[in-house]
């Protein structure tokens, strides 16, 4: 009792109260600041299943107010109409047959909103594997294993690998933190659009309405704007302006000029070479339907528009990225050698590099005061204990008289004579940066 009213900042000799002692931290500060930093990221785990379960919620509701009122309505009718006894007793039994088809497709609402949140449950308690008494460099490193199998499992369903993408997370046992299922509602309206068919499109953008009119897309409004051009390109004039009337009309207030410019082309026409009107007709604008879709998909969801995978090489280059990797003697090793890396880190800055600091070209290890560097005849250089290996490499193949080694100590540079060493062994020549010449320094 005496420790449950110490915790609660009860003193049992007064009534004044007293602070508890603060928790000690169980998680290091700067594991702390780095488990913070990259939950930043997580922010579409959670709001996706979250997403869905609004949206299975509010079709629910919808349901029930309409069958509901449907069934008052027939009761009424029962009561107000004179009817003959086995006419109302047919009429409530189909209002019954309609009350027990609610229940049961409230039955399988439920199970759909069970599901989603068993979904938020899963990655909640995801998220928390690094909170608390739950921290420990075990934990931390599984979940940074599972993490990486999420970034890669988003970046193949984004890149539409949907198979490949399934087998890794049922092999990894992380079905519940992936979100197959809205890549393939997204898929099957992207091959619609690619098809020149806005029919799945604007079924998408019907079950959304409301949150594409609160983010102010445009993108229902392309979508008519390309129906009606089709119908002018096939020349249905008459078509055209039905479909004008009923549904380009409710966005006059709001898209004015681009349903002139549009109106126009039913006197320019698809063979039209006019510069305004001709690019209404160019197959291009299916693929900026596509694009345009895309963009208004990840931020309904509240997902980035890049890949994760990109985001997070991103911001491993800002730290590689330097003026020699754009160089044709930038090494093999380094990431930015490759073409596809580097269009990825071209919108970053160079890194900034405040102090600078030497790496061995052949053992990959830095060389300070424990691994000082050695410049040799050619103007290279090297770690201290990969030389030692070499000359030591040397004199077991060779003997003692291979080498002609010429030691002098000045400050934290030794300058060492192997001419028969580079010769023998064939050291490759060190780039800027990485083993450079003595210029650099």
């Amino acid at each position: 009792m005496s420790t449950l009213m110490q915790i609660e900042g009860v003193s049992q000799s007064d009534d004044t109260p007293t602070r508890a002692p603060a928790m000690p931290s169980l998680v290091p500060a700067r594991a702390s600041d780095r488990i913070t930093e990259s939950l930043k990221l997580e922010h579409q785990l959670v709001k996706i299943p979250y997403e869905h379960l609004k949206k299975a919620m509010r079709v629910s509701t919808r349901l029930v107010e309409k069958e509901v009122s449907a069934v008052v309505a027939g009761v009424a009718d029962v009561i107000d109409k004179d009817m003959s006894k086995e006419e109302a007793v047919q009429h409530l039994t189909s209002l019954v047959t309609r009350l027990q088809g609610l229940k049961r497709k409230l039955d399988e609402s439920k199970q759909g909103e069970q599901y989603q949140v068993q979904r938020c449950r899963a990655r909640l308690d995801h998220l928390g594997m690094l909170q608390g008494l739950n921290y420990s460099k075990d934990n931390e490193a599984r979940w940074n294993h599972t993490r990486v199998q999420r970034i890669l499992v988003d970046y193949m369903l984004r890149s539409s690998y949907f198979t490949t993408a399934s087998e890794l997370a049922e092999s990894t046992q992380i079905q519940e933190l992936v979100d197959s299922d809205i890549y393939l509602d997204a898929r099957r309206v992207m091959e619609a659009l690619q098809n020149r068919n806005c029919s799945e499109a604007l079924s998408w953008c019907s079950e959304n309405k409301s949150k594409l009119k609160k983010a102010k897309s445009k993108f229902e409004f392309k979508l008519r704007l390309q129906e009606f051009i089709e119908l002018v390109r096939a020349e249905r004039m008459m078509d055209a302006i039905t479909y004008a009337r009923k549904y380009l009309s409710v966005w006059s207030s709001t898209n004015m000029k681009e349903l002139q410019q549009a109106m126009a082309t039913l006197a320019f026409k698809s063979t039209t070479e006019c510069a305004g009107y001709k690019i209404l007709f160019d197959v291009e604008q299916w693929a900026n339907l596509a694009r345009q879709f895309k963009q208004d998909f990840y931020k309904l969801y509240g997902m980035t528009l890049q890949p994760l995978l990109n985001i997070h090489l991103q911001a491993g280059l800002s730290a590689l990225k330097t003026p020699f990797c754009y160089q044709e003697q930038c090494t093999k090793d380094d990431p930015l050698s490759q073409e596809i890396i580097r269009k990825l880190a071209e919108p970053l800055p160079f890194a900034k590099h405040i102090h600078s600091k030497l790496v061995c070209y052949i053992s990959k290890e830095p060389m300070n005061e424990d691994n000082p560097p050695l410049v040799l005849p050619n103007g290279y250089v090297y770690s201290t204990k990969i030389c030692s290996e070499v000359v030591e490499l040397v004199e077991a193949k060779q003997g003692s008289e291979a080498r002609g080694t010429n030691v002098q100590h000045h400050g934290l540079v030794l300058f060492i004579s192997l001419i028969k060493l580079m010769q023998v062994t064939q050291i490759p020549p060190s780039p800027n940066y990485i083993g450079s010449p003595s210029g650099a320094f």
